[in-house]
């Protein structure tokens, strides 16, 4: 039982950590080496200084719809770490997690919708006239596909979990 536990705590921390780097960090598409976009910023390297210059990204609403699911995601997936956490110490023997299960499903839930969005809409996404094909997905997107399964599964096992003693 331990072992399951311990197991489930690291896994919601590992998806909160994929969820977040995700959502925050600057590789959501690459078109070269010296240039890349995520959801905030674009991004070009100046050769001649060797450090970023970033831009703020043009807005779409299927970039905002990206934005505020990725940021859901992560709210989603926090609220339901603290929640298990009071949970373990409050809750009477034999209890279920089901709100921390369902909060973590809802994470799993808005993190698909954000990944599929901007794996389906990129050319409306990036707002840019060059041919998709000169670039590619960055591992930010690779991050947010990963996680979906991981935070639906650890929803089920929070659901499927009993507190024992």
């Amino acid at each position: 039982m331990v072992f399951l536990l311990v197991s489930l705590i690291v896994l919601h921390l590992l998806t909160l950590a994929m969820v977040v780097i995700a959502t925050l960090e600057k590789s959501w598409w690459i078109w070269a080496d010296s240039e890349i976009t995520d959801l905030w910023h674009n991004c070009f390297h100046d050769n001649a200084t060797k450090t970023w210059l970033c831009a703020a990204t043009n807005e779409s609403d299927w970039l905002q719809s990206v934005q505020a699911l990725m940021i859901l995601s992560v709210v989603f997936s926090s609220i339901s770490f603290l929640v298990f956490l009071g949970q373990l110490f409050t809750m009477s023997k034999g209890g279920l997690f089901y709100f921390t299960g369902l909060c973590q499903a809802f994470a799993g839930c808005t993190d698909f919708a954000a990944a599929l969005i901007f794996t389906f809409h990129t050319k409306e996404i990036l707002n840019d006239s060059r041919d998709l094909t000169k670039g590619h997905f960055g591992y930010c997107v690779i991050l947010a596909w990963l996680s979906v399964p991981l935070l639906l599964i650890s929803g089920i096992l929070y659901v499927h979990l009993r507190k024992k003693r």
